[in-house]
């Protein structure tokens, strides 16, 4: 492959989108045979590599760091990795089998996803390449500059020659990981009020003895590799064997018990029903408790959430709160709350924050005693909902 020579301009949105569309198909391996200009330029300008023989491993390197701006656990990041093949062992995958990967994350048909969420993946993947691209470089000096290791593992493998994939190992500090939970005390609700904010996954919360998860009407729990509040906590709760293997799906398992008991399974129950069962292996982390949100009503492949649905969800939860209150020692204290219905249930995260806080006020107004807790996944969300 003859490479034309590297132009130090920063490539347009609309020429990363058309390469992006040329490479859906073909695949990751398709970057070796098939020169992309604007790619390898966004690679060379991020210091992902030096624009010559490494020029796939570093448009590679560039993708994941998409993906990853994009959110690793949120539907874009990972419908963007398995649309590109950006996962452990999916690199060589067909097209279409990586798209009914993608689709499975939205929980829609590939023929559905390719119409409707696989252009927005798309695009906003070429917005979170623009986005790295206008940081400044982490350390001076030109692009493609190594960083030798100075940590704990320094090494061959990170001293910033080649990687055992071929890739250089490039000064990526800051981008590589995700930033660690942050927590913000007295976020008023009112004038009286005030609530915790967690920038943080749900499952990584300790010594919050209720923590609430968002359901669908049916309680059926998301899988526990989807990137949703209830596939987290799911997977958290679940108890293992010696060797890892669960052998108790716990929360699934109280709530199908639950609807066998109220003659509900495979029927619905009533929008901003509220169901409680026990943390699983939640309970090493000080929770004492998980309730259910059933907020979301499936509506063909997707789903509908009405806020009024949240406002009475969390009026159930302090009720139910307050009911079992007494029957721990200490007495129950703490909830958390999600952005219930901002995931796949479509609400934009503002308008459930502003139901949540609307309700929350509500109910602290009654009873002030209730130390109140609210999680997102990002500094992003937190801030689109006001709470930095």
């Amino acid at each position: 492959m003859s490479q034309e020579p590297f132009a130090s301009n920063s490539p347009t949105y609309d020429q990363l989108l058309e390469e992006l569309k040329g490479i859906r198909r073909p695949g990751l391996p398709d970057l070796r045979r098939t020169d992309r200009p604007a790619l390898r330029a966004a690679a060379v300008a991020g210091g992902f590599c030096d624009g010559s023989d490494d020029a796939p491993a570093g448009i590679e390197a560039l993708l994941r760091e998409a993906v990853r701006r994009l959110g690793e656990r949120d539907l874009l990041g990972q419908a963007a990795a398995h649309t590109f093949g950006l996962l452990p062992d999916r690199r060589g995958a067909p097209a279409h089998d990586r798209r009914k990967m993608a689709a499975a994350v939205y929980g829609v048909t590939p023929e559905r996803f390719r119409k409707q969420q696989e252009p927005q993946v798309i695009q906003q993947l070429a917005e979170a390449v623009l986005t790295i691209l206008r940081e400044p470089p982490p350390f001076p000096g030109k692009p493609g500059a190594t960083e030798q290791s100075t940590g704990p593992g320094a090494g061959p493998q990170n001293s910033g020659g080649p990687s055992p994939t071929g890739q250089s190992t490039m000064a990526r500090s800051g981008r590589a990981g995700q930033e660690p939970p942050l927590r913000v005390d007295s976020v008023p609700v009112d004038a009286r009020s005030t609530f915790t904010l967690h920038v943080s996954p749900i499952e990584l919360l300790r010594d919050i003895e209720v923590l609430v998860s968002s359901e669908n009407v049916y309680l059926e729990m998301s899988k526990t590799f989807r990137p949703t509040v209830s596939g987290a906590l799911r997977l958290a709760s679940a108890v293992r064997d010696p060797a890892g293997e669960i052998v108790d799906d716990v929360l699934a398992r109280e709530l199908a018990g639950w609807l066998h008991a109220h003659g509900r399974p495979g029927l619905p129950i009533r929008p901003g029903t509220v169901v409680p069962t026990a943390p699983g292996a939640l309970a090493a982390r000080g929770v004492r408790r998980i309730y259910h949100a059933a907020v979301a009503t499936p509506r063909d492949d997707t789903y509908e959430v009405r806020p009024e649905s949240i406002a009475r969800a969390v009026s159930a939860c302090f009720a139910l709160a307050r009911a079992e209150r007494d029957r721990y020692e200490p007495a129950l204290s703490s909830i958390c709350f999600p952005l219930l219905g901002a995931g796949r249930g479509g609400l934009a995260p503002a308008v459930s924050a502003t139901w949540l806080r609307w309700a929350i006020r509500d109910e602290l107004a009654r009873d002030s005693r209730w130390r109140v807790h609210l999680v997102v996944r990002s500094r992003e969300i937190a801030e689109a909902v006001g709470a930095l």
